[in-house]
């Protein structure tokens, strides 16, 4: 069983990685005194943000650049990430 992020003693804005379960990369967001922990990334996938094409397709799909995210959703850690 996956051992579960406490929120108390995580640091804000500092994604790191998961031990198992169903996410890659779990961050506690922290926005104007708001908390909030975000799990995002496929575990089963490999990033290969060094191969431009991948890179750029992977952005376009996501939006990253046209309308930026908040940071309280995990479509910015992963742009964010990429």
């Amino acid at each position: 069983m996956a051992k579960r992020a406490d929120k108390s003693k995580m640091a804000c804005n500092k994604p790191s990685r998961t031990s198992g379960g169903s996410k890659k990369f779990v961050v506690k967001a922290c926005q104007n005194g708001k908390e909030k922990v975000i799990r995002f990334g496929d575990p089963n996938m490999t990033i290969k943000k060094d191969q431009p094409g991948r890179r750029k397709s992977f952005r376009a799909r996501h939006k990253c650049d046209s309308n930026p995210p908040s940071k309280m959703t995990a479509r910015y850690w992963s742009c964010k990430k990429w």
